[in-house]
């Protein structure tokens, strides 16, 4: 098996096969592809064309190189991530307790100023957490009507509260 006539004969089919799965061309891999295949020249068995095994060790060497990739890029990102919540300041300023204080007293007037079934369907659904189904055997009506009454009732909130959110 002379490896520079594999090298010539597939070196077009390695490129597209890396580009069609990775999105772009990688000569690390190109040349991981070529090892590989140099490597395990004697595992070769000509039942099949040698351009087709070619194409399986590229495929695989892309596929893991995008795995091991993403895993890299996950890890740095958690890390990251972290380090945010050690330099950020765990103490709530007295500016800050104010704003959250003043936005908790516009959420509750603006549920308060409800009328009382909408009212009812979100104290129910969204601050006790009840089901659809057990909100609406406290309230006595359908389910139908429970999900009509919260999606009209997040709709006039949303509405009233736009500058919040």
């Amino acid at each position: 098996m002379d490896l520079k006539e594999i090298i010539k004969a597939n070196k077009e089919n390695v490129k597209n096969i890396i580009r069609m799965i990775s999105g772009n061309d990688n000569e690390d891999l190109e040349q991981e592809v070529y090892l590989r295949v140099w490597k395990n020249s004697n595992k070769y068995e000509e039942k099949g064309s040698i351009k087709g095994w070619i194409s399986t060790i590229t495929k695989n060497i892309t596929k893991d190189y995008l795995k091991s990739a993403v895993v890299k890029r996950e890890k740095l990102l958690e890390e990251d991530d972290n380090t945010f919540d050690v330099v950020s300041d765990k103490k709530e300023t007295p500016e800050l307790r104010l704003i959250t204080n003043d936005r908790q007293k516009r959420i509750t007037k603006a549920i308060n100023g409800l009328k009382p079934k909408f009212k009812d369907v979100i104290l129910y659904c969204e601050v006790y957490g009840y089901t659809y189904e057990d909100c609406a055997k406290k309230l006595k009506c359908p389910v139908g009507t429970i999900k009509s009454r919260l999606y009209n009732a997040k709709k006039q909130l949303a509405d009233e509260l736009e500058d919040l959110l």
